[in-house]
């Protein structure tokens, strides 16, 4: 029996891991099979993350807090989550090779995923000049033309960094104003091999085997066009991965889990919420990180509660008779 399971390896698993283990609570992180890391993973350059003042790469980040976590302790898992029982005090977690461990508290850190055009021909040539990770995919791309569709942070981002490689990136963004950061924004403007199509929406994807370009509808007149590409790269945001929770914990309208307040407790006791997960506004690595903070606190202060009851240590048998503060 663990005394608790956290799902998820990006910045909110790992310092929910980091604080878990430095309170002697041997936390186990089910960290995927093949997403360990999380987003961070397919990032270039972090350069807002507190400590580093050249800047460090997404996945060096998240090597090093690995790292510290298992340092104190934490055990991590590369295995996948298939199944979740949060009902009762006793969580049970049903992994994809078919092991099943148990634990009474879980963090559900899963952060989230790319968003789809979702057009028709998008899943057909996904792998195929459709890619959502510039950091994966850019290399394929020498000297091709290419676009990004999306006006944040990480559509400049993606832009900027796939010049590297490509000739010619076009950003496709459906307003005439982005969202990006001003010095996002400044960094695409004043490079030469971006050029930027404005009040544009892709409605369909171009190619037999690869892409050969998009159908793109102007959302001013309505008017469409076709543009040739070699390949298209999305970046218009996330969703929050909660398709293991959906009728076990409440969710907001963002479809976020939704936690009580400024803490991340969820609907359920005994189960805490940290990351992108439960973050529709902010979304950086260092938000996902204090929330990971939260995480581990509340389930300290819940484990502690069940002691105080005068029920068993929470690392032994099965707790019978929770006081209704924290029953499920």
């Amino acid at each position: 029996m663990r005394k608790v399971i956290i799902i998820g390896s990006g910045p909110a698993g790992y310092t929910a891991a980091i604080y878990a283990a430095r309170a002697n609570l041997a936390p186990l992180v089910v960290a995927s099979s093949v997403e360990a890391g999380g987003e961070l993973m397919n990032t270039t350059e972090v350069e807002n993350f507190p400590g580093f003042p050249e800047g460090i790469m997404g996945p060096d980040l998240m090597a090093k807090m690995q790292e510290q976590a298992e340092r104190f302790g934490a055990e991590v898992l590369y295995d996948d989550v298939v199944s979740l029982d949060v009902e009762g005090p006793v969580k049970r977690v049903q992994l994809g090779s078919g092991a099943e461990h148990e634990a009474h508290a879980i963090v559900f850190a899963t952060g989230s995923a790319p968003r789809k055009i979702g057009v028709e021909n998008e899943a057909r040539l996904s792998g195929r000049g459709v890619s959502y990770c510039a950091t994966c995919d850019g290399f394929f791309f020498r000297e091709r033309t290419i676009a990004v569709v999306g006006g944040g942070d990480s559509a400049m981002e993606e832009a900027t960094f796939l010049t590297k490689f490509a000739s010619k990136v076009y950003i496709i963004h459906r307003r005439d104003e982005l969202r990006a950061s001003k010095i996002m924004q400044d960094r695409a403007f004043a490079n030469e091999k971006i050029e930027f199509v404005w009040n544009s929406e892709i409605v369909d994807v171009l190619g037999e085997d690869a892409v050969s370009g998009v159908v793109l509808k102007n959302t001013v007149d309505g008017s469409t066009s076709e543009l040739a590409l070699d390949g298209l790269f999305v970046a218009i945001g996330h969703d929050p991965r909660t398709h293991l929770v959906h009728g076990a914990l409440e969710l907001t309208e963002d479809g976020t889990v939704w936690v009580d307040g400024r803490s991340s407790r969820t609907s359920v006791p005994g189960v805490f919420a940290a990351g992108d997960v439960l973050d529709a506004t902010y979304r950086q690595a260092v938000t996902a990180a204090g929330s990971g903070t939260v995480a581990a606190l509340d389930l300290e202060n819940y484990l502690a509660s069940i002691e105080d009851a005068g029920q068993p240590d929470p690392a032994g048998a099965e707790i019978e008779g929770l006081p209704d503060a924290v029953r499920a």
